[in-house]
């Protein structure tokens, strides 16, 4: 049987990706191995890629979605957004392709990329099956597949029927709005069952431990609008998904926790945040979350405001949020504009975790010199500054009432 990370850090032995993201991420390598056995750390592989490190001590981590819908359908554009998502910075790539020859289209994010790649494998069961003739062999069937086809991480969801029948009656604005939570809730009220992934929970864990792709745990319970306050129906899948994480950490395989994502309101996101962390310590990832609802068009911003706060508060890993976020799929500039929006974010999310990056001091330092190239090579997305900077001296904003450059003989004398 394949020893997976979790097994080896167990057994007190440190991996090559262990080592690897400890000097990546300045962590001791004895400390990695402990945070991995104990399932704060996760260590994200994919054969022969660089291995990425979420969790406890690691820099925040950026996923970046992507793929079809059944309204929507370009290979061509989904390969120029994982070539961005590559270039400008993105951890992981999740396939969320719905539309098309989803089977190729995943295939061809592969050829693209060395990033982690996650999929939510029910996506393609229902839209090969069926909604009303989908039974659980067909979705173990695609999972399987997924796994075998090499993707770093799998996402269920694992809602149960005490949730709905707690959710039905809060009277929320926007119900439900994970996707993927709506299809797995739909298959267990057409089917007048509990939930597959739990009822088979032993099962799934085996088939993705001989490949040791990480568990993502969905987020069925998120609330769709900052006007939907937190309830009984989420607090109960945190408390579920807890218990799962630790069931799975027990039997070698690597957990993440989505949460607390989607819409919340600011002052709600540190407390919500050190709730999650005090349920279970694994890595947290949240989509978003979403501050306000009226940034529409604009809601990469927004998000990336809300992402801040709570990288800041200890979430360890970020779904980015795009403009076309609520309108449409999301063309490839739209991807980089969420992904520089998340990873500021990210980047300021760190410096209140960690302290503040000499990167930020270095720029500092080329700005005072009117380096401008300087500037752009350190910058998180260096193209852009590159096509709006002067040459030499000055901006223009100043011209040659430049502050720095007025006081700069005085502010520089020994005497």
């Amino acid at each position: 049987m394949l020893k997976t990370q979790i097994d080896h850090a167990k057994s007190g032995s440190i991996t090559p990706e262990m080592l690897e993201v400890a000097k990546k991420e300045g962590i001791k390598e004895e400390l990695v191995r402990e945070r991995v056995a104990n399932g704060s750390l996760v260590i994200m592989t994919r054969k022969g890629c660089p291995p990425v490190a979420i969790g406890k001590g690691a820099s925040t981590k950026i996923n970046v979605n992507l793929g079809t819908s059944s309204a929507s359908i370009d290979t061509d554009s989904e390969i120029e957004k994982v070539k961005i998502a590559q270039k400008y910075g993105a951890a992981t790539i999740t396939d969320l392709s719905m539309g098309g020859d989803i089977s190729s289209i995943r295939k061809t994010v592969f050829e693209n990329t060395e990033l982690p790649v996650t999929t939510v494998p029910i996506y393609q069961t229902i839209v090969e099956c069926g909604m009303d003739n989908v039974t659980f062999d067909d979705i173990l069937t695609y999972l399987k597949i997924h796994v075998e086809e090499g993707v770093s991480s799998i996402l269920i969801h694992c809602v149960e029927r005490k949730m709905l029948e707690k959710l039905k009656g809060t009277g929320r604005v926007m119900g439900m709005v994970s996707k993927g939570g709506s299809f797995t809730s739909s298959f267990m009220l057409l089917n007048a069952c509990e939930n597959p992934f739990i009822e088979h929970f032993d099962e799934i864990i085996r088939i993705l431990r001989e490949n040791d792709v990480v568990l993502s745990l969905g987020n069925t319970m998120r609330s769709g609008c900052v006007h939907d306050l937190k309830d009984g129906a989420q607090l109960m899948e945190i408390e579920t998904n807890a218990s799962l994480a630790k069931r799975a950490n027990g039997m070698g395989v690597q957990v993440i926790i989505n949460g607390m994502g989607g819409h919340i309101r600011a002052s709600e996101i540190p407390d919500s945040v050190k709730m999650y962390k005090d349920v279970a310590d694994f890595p947290l990832f949240v989509a978003g979350p979403l501050p306000t609802d009226i940034a529409v068009g604009y809601d990469h911003i927004a998000g990336a405001v809300g992402a801040s706060m709570a990288s800041g508060a200890g979430v360890d890993y970020l779904c980015y949020i795009t403009p076309a976020e609520h309108l449409s799929l999301p063309d490839p500039q739209q991807v980089r504009e969420g992904l520089i929006a998340f990873r500021i974010a990210a980047h300021i999310g760190d410096s209140m975790k960690y302290g503040l990056d000499e990167s930020d001091l270095l720029l500092a330092t080329k700005r005072a010199a009117f380096d401008w190239k300087g500037q752009a090579e350190i910058a998180i997305d260096p193209d852009r500054p590159s096509q709006m900077c002067p040459e030499e001296g000055p901006c223009s904003m100043c011209g040659d009432y430049c502050a720095i450059k007025i006081m700069k003989t005085y502010l520089t004398e020994e005497d």
